[in-house]
């Protein structure tokens, strides 16, 4: 080998392991950079296969370099990892379905779309939502708030025969809007489960959330069953155990204004507004 190509390969070789020490340092530093920074989770547990014993709060400690941004990402890191045990609903993770729905720092919201607190010392504390029956950990039952929503009979009541309808139901614009704010509640029952009316009253009053989608059918210009609908709500417990607290509207993860909605209602129950005429007619061009 000619003295040329022996002092290349010298070369080659000292830059090799010039740019291996580089590497090795830049590895070092980026893992310096992630030094673990672990977060106390306190969860709500209770097994109904063990009735005698009494409901706990759970710790877990989770490494947030290696958990996503949202208390959803962290409940389903210790169920994967740590403890299989665990149970919650959850679903969609962009929260548009409700199921994740439950009791974090203090106030009801969505676990997917709920940032972790990552300020040092500052526990996460997750309950189930409030006042209502336990299934298992984080899992409330919904039974009695599906039956209620069933009770306002959420479709559209017409007074000519479904069957034999013909043409279009036509709504205009503005007969649109008027639902804004209304049809984009996802039924996750955080708003009825904040309000203490539906704490002492669930059996009897519809709570925030139903008597919200009660008004978006009431409301609707295509709807025909106004004044029935009206009706099934004149007792004194179905609407009128609301007394304005408005914790519905502040701790709706869609932004939406249920307490708006109750107080329209009982505007139309009590005489002080009517439903307006729609601007446009089924069949009309």
């Amino acid at each position: 080998m000619s003295k040329e190509m022996r002092l290349l390969k010298l070369c080659k070789g000292t830059f090799g392991q010039i740019r291996g020490l580089h590497l090795t340092a830049a590895v070092n530093a980026a893992a310096g950079e992630k030094a673990p920074r672990m977060k106390t989770f306190a969860i709500y547990r209770w097994n109904p296969d063990e009735p005698d014993k009494k409901p706990t709060m759970q710790e877990y400690q989770v490494d947030l370099n290696a958990c996503g941004p949202m208390v959803l990402d962290a409940l389903i890191k210790i169920k994967n990892e740590m403890d299989p045990t665990l149970t919650f609903r959850r679903s969609c993770r962009e929260g548009i379905c409700g199921s994740c729905a439950m009791n974090i720092g203090g106030v009801n919201t969505l676990a997917c779309i709920s940032k972790i607190d990552t300020r040092e010392g500052k526990n996460v504390k997750i309950y189930p939502l409030p006042h209502m029956y336990v299934v298992k950990d984080l899992v409330p039952d919904m039974n009695n708030f599906y039956k209620q929503y069933k009770s306002i009979q959420p479709w559209l009541q017409r007074k000519d025969d479904a069957h034999n309808q013909k043409s279009e139901l036509l709504q205009s614009v503005a007969d649109r809007e008027k639902l804004d704010g209304l049809y984009e509640c996802i039924l996750c029952a955080c708003c009825s489960t904040s309000c203490p009316s539906y704490w002492w009253n669930g059996d009897k009053y519809l709570g925030p959330a139903v008597l919200m989608q009660a008004y978006r059918w009431i409301i609707d210009s295509r709807d025909e069953a106004t004044e029935k609908r009206l009706d099934k709500m004149r007792d004194p417990f179905s609407a009128f155990r609301c007394h304005t607290i408005m914790n519905c509207t502040r701790t709706c993860p869609k932004s939406l204004n249920p307490g708006r909605a109750i107080a329209e209602i009982k505007k139309m129950l009590g005489g002080a507004a009517k439903k307006e005429e729609p601007h446009l007619k089924a069949g009309a061009v």
